[in-house]
């Protein structure tokens, strides 16, 4: 009886760790798949930042056109026109940013399970532990601009 016992006792630990082995791997090429996209939407990021900076000085040429005429329709509409592409640009700007965070949150936070994952599985087999390293890319960096 006691044999049996602990022969079930071992192969529940053993589809567990399989468990375990079968998550990490998941967790693993989720995590590549996810710093893969790192690269594009800093890129992203970066240009929307520009494209708010250049709507921004347009919109500030405008208004110093329409502060030497201001009784000029035209230069009124324009100006007009600008402030709205400043404002829109600078709100894609920001969205842009709140996803390249949201995208390094999420590959700071699988990282963290990955490792969680990886302790729970020394612990059924603390004299080998088969797991794959992560191949571990630095994130990319915050948002340094200054956004109006």
């Amino acid at each position: 009886m006691l044999f049996f016992s602990a022969s079930v006792t071992a192969q529940q630990a053993n589809i567990d760790s399989l468990k375990l082995v079968a998550q990490i791997s998941q967790d693993q090429l989720q995590l590549g798949k996810l710093q893969n996209m790192v690269a594009q939407k800093t890129k992203d990021q970066e240009g929307a930042a520009l494209n708010a900076q250049n709507s921004a000085s347009d919109n500030a040429n405008a208004a110093q056109r329409l502060n030497d005429d201001p009784t000029n329709k035209k230069l009124a509409s324009n100006a007009s026109d600008k402030a709205g592409d400043a404002k829109s640009d600078a709100r894609k700007s920001r969205k842009q940013t709140e996803k390249l965070d949201d995208l390094n949150q999420s590959i700071k936070d699988l990282k963290s399970k990955i490792a969680g994952e990886q302790y729970k599985l020394s612990i059924y087999s603390p004299a080998s532990s088969v797991t794959t390293p992560i191949a571990m890319p630095t994130p990319a960096s915050s948002d340094t601009i200054l956004h109006p």
